[in-house]
């Protein structure tokens, strides 16, 4: 994954009335490292929905969870010191299906797709304020062509690779 990228498992308390799930906690240093979560936000996207690109330079990163429905997270790297610039990772989250909380490295390009049928309910928590006169974002179009990956997950053979990225590409089989 680009540096600064994480994925973290949340456990369901499953029991005949539901389930109970700790989506986030302050002891959960091996994946916050040194942040702090410091606003929480939530986000409903209907269907085919995309909602990027953005950065911060700030020095903000976010937390993002899926609740229900299922979307497509991207983070696309192009920081000039970094290790892994060029590289795209795409994530899914699906809550129905298991609850994951991703960490997205606030300085790489970020957005993410909904894509299931039905909307997709997400919350997602900063290790900053939003401020409101002056906003910590970058934005570029969803449909840049200047993001083009070196890779994406890690693959080179990726027929997307070393084309810009298209959010509407058909799923692999």
């Amino acid at each position: 994954m680009i540096d600064g990228v994480r994925i973290f498992e949340v456990k369901k308390n499953l029991d005949e009335r539901g389930y109970f799930a700790e989506i986030f906690r302050d002891d959960w240093k091996e994946f916050l490292d040194t942040d702090h979560i410091v606003q929480f936000n939530i986000a409903c996207s209907f269907p085919g929905i995309i909602r990027a690109w953005h950065r911060h330079n700030k020095g903000q990163n976010d937390y993002t969870i899926c609740l229900s429905g299922s979307i497509k997270l991207c983070a696309y790297d192009d920081r000039e010191d970094s290790e892994t610039r060029g590289e795209l990772d795409e994530i899914i989250l699906n809550g129905k299906e298991r609850l994951q909380i991703a960490r997205i490295q606030g300085s790489c390009w970020h957005g993410y797709k909904s894509i299931s049928n039905e909307p997709a309910l997400i919350v997602y928590g900063t290790s900053r304020l939003y401020e409101y006169k002056s906003p910590d974002e970058d934005r570029r179009p969803w449909n840049d062509r200047l993001v083009i990956p070196s890779s994406i997950n890690g693959s080179l053979k990726d027929p997307r690779v070393g084309k810009p990225y298209d959010w509407n590409f058909p799923p692999h089989k």
